[in-house]
């Protein structure tokens, strides 16, 4: 497997995005920056189009503007125009892009993009203020605390999003179409445990990535071995939970899927500047054990959650099980400028083992189950034979099963999550099929 070490500098920079700008790589040295190579004569014509139209605003705006203001705002008309995860960096939002990486930041917890110049939930991040509020992916966020988002750009809204930790936010949601609803949020200093591990029942793990960190592929492997441990032998089934993944750091996403590959590619990337062309496969060992596997993805799996679910569905290593995935499958390079700002700008798509693209399409699972919540019924009076006076013993002499005295059961995460139980349903129904 390729790793940090062996990359050129550009390389180093690459990560997917899940449509927010909370998640970035590491930065690039500035020698890193990509050689023009378009040859083609600068359009004058054009450029003198744009000298009057800055000379006439300067001239007849109804207020002063300076023309530091007028040229950043050119800066970023051309970039938000390009695609939803161009953009250009100013100072603090460059310093915010490079702390996310580590995993704490202040805020909501909540991963955005842009649709029809509304602010769209991606996701939200597990244990946020933005999770405990019932926001969910596919939201529109149509006003911040009263204020209309349309026109804003993705990072102006986040902007607003951010702020003191205890301060009060007031978010003003569309949910599928239905009528607005306000949500009032307390900030708080986000700090995002990557990955999350327990054992469901015995013999049967489950392990949940709620982002692709720099370190997201050690978290990993430290929880198979505890889920391993734990449950005192191997596993018998494992429930890779990528649900609400809004992506993140490329390299990370290759580790988590060398975990569980031996062989083969895992992602390539391709584009038009140099060392944009990347390809990454598994290396021999294998710490999942090829346990039996079933992932979970939904609409809020974006980027490099769609990377992983790629790779283990070409190789046919798990069965993946959910809804449709985002579809978030360019690759963003942030290159540094010289004055402590940066450009976040698309310079490739990557493409799953077996050549899928899948930008704008996303990841269909192999099982469609879609989100449901679970009610159980009582049994009807609770009866069995065995409660029954001077009932006949068990014909090969077995203790008899009585339902009087059960003890209530302890609840688990699958009670209350439909997909997960019918991950779990799979994972013992593959058990018994392979005789284990």
């Amino acid at each position: 497997m390729s790793h940090l070490s062996r990359l050129t500098p550009l390389a180093l920079s690459i990560a997917l995005l899940g449509g927010a700008p909370l998640l970035q790589a590491a930065e690039t040295p500035d020698s890193a920056a990509p050689q023009v190579s378009d040859k083609a004569p600068l359009p004058l014509e054009d450029l003198r189009t744009f000298a009057e139209v800055l000379d006439r605003i300067k001239a007849a705006y109804v207020e002063p503007i300076s023309d530091k203001t007028l040229l950043e705002n050119a800066i970023k008309g051309m970039l938000s125009n390009l695609d939803p995860h161009s953009a250009y960096l100013d100072i603090d939002a460059f310093r915010e892009l490079q702390e996310s990486t580590s995993g704490e930041f202040g805020g909501l917890g909540i991963e955005v993009g842009m649709e029809d110049g509304f602010v769209k939930v991606v996701s939200p991040i597990d244990d946020t203020p933005a999770s405990r509020a019932g926001i969910q992916p596919g939201d529109l966020i149509i006003k911040i605390d009263g204020q209309p988002t349309k026109g804003l750009s993705m990072l102006e809204a986040v902007d607003k999003m951010r702020g003191e930790a205890g301060s009060k936010i007031q978010l003003t949601l569309v949910r599928e179409g239905g009528k607005p609803f306000d949500v009032e949020l307390t900030r708080a200093v986000i700090k995002v445990r990557s990955v999350k591990s327990q054992l469901l029942e015995d013999g049967y793990g489950y392990l949940r990535i709620t982002q692709f960190q720099v370190n997201s592929g050690d978290e990993v492997l430290k929880a198979l071995n505890k889920l391993r441990k734990d449950n005192g032998k191997k596993l018998r089934g494992l429930v890779l939970d990528l649900r609400n993944n809004p992506g993140g750091v490329l390299q990370a996403a290759v580790e988590v899927s060398d975990h569980f590959l031996k062989e083969g590619l895992i992602v390539y990337t391709e584009g038009r500047i140099p060392n944009s062309e990347l390809r990454f496969s598994a290396d021999p060992a294998d710490p999942s054990e090829g346990v039996a596997l079933v992932v979970l993805i939904n609409g809020g799996s974006a980027s490099a959650s769609e990377i992983v679910a790629g790779a283990l569905q070409d190789h046919k290593r798990g069965v993946l099980m959910g809804t449709d995935s985002f579809g978030k499958g360019s690759v963003q390079t942030v290159l540094p400028l010289n004055n402590d700002r940066a450009l976040k700008l698309t310079t490739a798509l990557y493409y799953t083992p077996n050549g899928r693209s899948i930008q704008a399409q996303g990841i269909v699972p192999d099982i469609e189950v879609a989100r449901a919540k679970l009610t159980r019924e009582q049994d009807q009076g609770d009866f069995k034979e065995a409660d029954l006076q001077g009932h006949l013993s068990n014909g090969n002499g077995g203790a008899d099963r009585p339902s009087k005295g059960k003890t209530a059961r302890a609840a688990r995460p699958q009670d209350d999550d439909y997909q997960l139980a019918q991950a779990l349903n799979l994972l013992k129904g593959l058990d018994i099929t392979r005789g284990n």
